[in-house]
């Protein structure tokens, strides 16, 4: 039975343990470097309304970052229990490369940390904002070395197979993968949009909730800025990671279009569902042409279908589903960024019935990024490195029973946990009125209820 199958449940299991540590990089990380920009702020004006900005923003980041940590811990343990063939077949690669993203990054935003959230009255101002720099930094950098990893794994470079076993010839094709740029500009932009809609959202419920602090309409205003700025850099990066998928990995784009044979002319598909067992799509809505001109920016350009990679293509729906959810997701986001914007730009003023949109669109953030990250991980499969590994043949001896268990235990501790985090987030946007020298009844921010 499919519940049962070992290798489905390991991924299964896998899938929940990535989504949720990932949920919380993609805010740190953004956040991070809102806190460089708030402290250079608060640095010109001391104890003024940027002081106190960063006074909350620090503790909120705080929060997400040890949920990190703490997530991604799991991850590495299923490593060993579950997938044990990857580290016998690239431990070469992935070894040290996840030892420098512990050693170089994680090391030193977590000493830095220590003196971001301890050692403002500790140190000199100098060294302070310097630590501010580092910790942002360090979450940068090990973003880089997980993402030059995962990157290898869809592309991989520099190496050879001998003896069934992969061993490293060149360090830096394998770093510089060729997927590897795309990814993690890609992925920055998605941390700073989804960092960007938290503040929005967090100031925008500290507003309806009536708080009247400057520092709100300065995190609500700066926020909408880097969402409206951010986003169409997104879209014209997903463009040009598009141009790589279809040169580098063709399968997995040609089950995100839910092109079965291979087309030139080829039609956007707004909606379908994409049937393996026929192998053809029902119900559809498209586009002529569009998803050669989106492509190879050509209305004749042609793109190859999943026919070419008979037994070696990813299952369709999810990736074909995953794709769209992304990409509908982030034009919302776009749209959103902008009418906060231009509501700011035009007279400082955000109307309630935004403020009530942008609550709910806290985390709209984790949307797309998920999706985007099962399009391209589901995208892989059959393989979990590119051509050299297959997934199955990377499990371990562990039983699908077993798994079961685990697995439904992660779920009910990650939905616990989950809630947990949410709802502390926003206890701190009720309570941050609090934080010492906050005068809640400050007055200059009035006008964000329109």
């Amino acid at each position: 039975m499919i519940f049962m199958d070992a290798v489905i449940l390991s991924r299964i299991q896998f899938a929940a343990n990535i989504s949720f540590h990932i949920i919380f990089p993609t805010i740190s990380i953004g956040l991070a470097w809102f806190l460089v920009y708030i402290r250079g702020q608060a640095d010109k004006q001391p104890n003024g309304a940027w002081d106190m900005a960063f006074k909350f923003w620090v503790k909120v980041f705080a929060l997400t970052f040890a949920f990190g940590v703490v997530s991604g811990v799991t991850m590495s343990f299923q490593f060993g229990t579950n997938w044990p063939g990857y580290m016998k077949t690239v431990g070469a690669v992935a070894g040290p490369l996840l030892a420098y993203e512990v050693l170089s990054a994680f090391f030193l935003e977590a000493t830095f940390l220590g003196i971001m959230l301890f050692g403002q009255n500790k140190v000199s101002p100098a060294v302070y904002k310097l630590s501010v720099w580092l910790v942002a930094g360090g979450t940068t950098l090990s973003l880089f070395w997980i993402l030059a990893l995962n990157s290898w794994m869809h592309t991989p470079a520099g190496i050879e197979v001998v003896d069934g076993k992969v061993v490293a010839n060149d360090w830096l094709a394998i770093i510089f993968n060729p997927s590897m740029p795309y990814r993690t500009v890609h992925m920055l932009l998605a941390s700073a949009a989804t960092a960007s809609f938290f503040v929005m959202g967090i100031s925008a419920f500290r507003v309806l909730i009536g708080e009247r602090g400057e520092d709100i309409q300065k995190t609500l205003r700066m926020a909408s800025v880097v969402a409206a700025v951010v986003m169409p850099l997104q879209i014209l990066a997903g463009d040009i990671h598009g141009l790589n998928t279809h040169e580098y990995q063709p399968a997995k784009l040609a089950a995100m279009e839910g092109l079965w044979h291979t087309e030139s002319k080829v039609p956007l598909l707004l909606f379908a569902v994409p049937d393996e067992a026929t192998q053809s799509n029902h119900y559809e809505i498209k586009i002529p042409q569009l998803a050669s001109l989106v492509i190879t920016h050509s209305l004749n350009g042609e793109i190859r279908g999943l026919d070419e990679f008979p037994n070696a293509h990813p299952p369709v729906f999810p990736v074909f589903w995953g794709f769209r959810v992304m990409v509908g997701s982030g034009m919302l986001m776009l749209v959103l960024s902008w009418v906060t914007w231009w509501f700011l730009r035009q007279s400082s003023s955000v109307p309630i019935w935004l403020m009530r949109v942008l609550v709910p669109a806290t985390f709209i953030g984790w949307v797309p990024t998920l999706a985007g990250w099962y399009t391209t991980e589901i995208g892989r499969q059959p393989y979990l490195v590119t051509g050299i590994l297959k997934t199955a043949d990377a499990l371990g001896q562990v039983s699908g029973t077993t798994i079961f268990g685990s697995l439904t235990a992660y779920l009910l501790l990650y939905a616990i946990l989950l809630s947990v985090y949410v709802t502390t987030v926003f206890y701190m946007a009720r309570t941050g009125a609090k934080l010492p020298g906050h005068d809640a009844s400050q007055p200059s921010s009035h006008a964000l209820a329109g």
